[in-house]
């Protein structure tokens, strides 16, 4: 009796979820346990749980650059209770592979935007640049002369380099790692000149003194970054934002939706997850639905352009 008793309570829990508040929740997460969407997605759910009344279950589905999860979050039952986690790469994948199984933009519907990271320009700290614009000056004297690394070809960190380098109209010799983790450590090294990521990725190598953030791709200077000037005011007309959002299949029902919205608001500025957020470098940041979709729009063309014209490939 005690054995089956315990076989039969996994099947218990999601029966009384269903009675208490309609469902379990899936909250698909298109990566591997451990990085920065994992790790939100998992920061957010207990209080989610709590706020709906239902069993908020994470499922890590990585495989293929993202689009093994995001593909079965588009094809899920569009009955409120499948959602994804995604950010920016969302954006950035079909821009790399255009036979992708599904619409980024048709496909879902926007629920809610968590938070973003504005992207940082990082210079080795014994590079002799002022700043991002002093920077681009030398560069412009030496074309090609100056290297920086990225986290793999087609990264964020790439294309946001590639974006920099026409803004700022100079180029630099491209040297992409396995990872911003090892990009990172080789700009500590001096092996390359700069890098460009968000600072939660850079924030070890900032404390040690190695690297030194030099703009910052924001509308206003950062707390996190005192005394960097965002890009804009030198001179390089740039904003870019890392973000992370809730998206739903498309034809989701916006009750539900609607719900899960308020929900996730409660949550996100709740005093058990914010200080949490700001550790991982995360600024919540609320906006419509339609905001949202705006901006998955905005940054696939934004990407399939810097891709097609500096000609990236797989």
């Amino acid at each position: 009796m005690r054995r089956r008793a315990l076989l039969a309570a996994p099947l218990a829990a999601p029966a009384l979820a269903r009675a208490e508040g309609g469902g379990v929740l899936r909250v698909i997460v298109p990566y591997a346990p451990g990085g920065s969407s994992d790790t939100l997605a998992r920061l957010l759910a207990p209080g989610l749980g709590a706020a709906l009344g239902q069993t908020v279950v994470v499922e890590n589905r990585a495989g293929a650059g993202s689009m093994l999860g995001t593909e079965a979050a588009a094809h899920a039952t569009p009955d409120g209770n499948t959602v994804i986690l995604s950010d920016m790469p969302h954006t950035i994948v079909p821009a790399m592979q255009p036979n992708i199984p599904y619409d980024p933009v048709a496909g879902f519907a926007p629920v809610a935007l968590l938070g973003v990271a504005p992207f940082a320009m990082f210079a080795n700290a014994r590079f002799a640049a002022r700043d991002a614009a002093d920077f681009a000056a030398q560069a412009r004297a030496r074309p090609e002369a100056l290297a920086v690394s990225s986290g793999g070809s087609g990264s964020a960190s790439h294309l946001v380099a590639e974006l920099w380098q026409k803004a700022a109209g100079c180029r630099l010799t491209h040297v992409p790692y396995r990872g911003a983790g090892p990009a990172m450590q080789d700009l500590a090294a001096g092996q390359v000149q700069c890098s460009f990521s968000t600072l939660a990725t850079a924030s070890a190598q900032v404390q040690s003194g190695l690297i030194r953030a030099i703009g910052v791709f924001a509308d206003a200077e950062v707390p996190e970054l005192p005394g960097v000037a965002t890009m804009r005011a030198q001179g390089i007309d740039l904003v870019v934002e890392h973000w992370w959002a809730v998206l739903a299949p498309a034809r989701a029902p916006q009750p539900a939706l609607a719900r899960l919205a308020a929900a996730l608001a409660k949550v996100v500025a709740s005093p058990e997850v914010a200080p949490r957020l700001a550790v991982l470098g995360v600024t919540p940041k609320q906006e419509s639905p339609e905001a949202t979709r705006q901006r998955i729009i905005a940054d696939v063309a934004r990407w399939k352009a810097v891709v097609t014209a500096a000609g990236i490939t797989p």
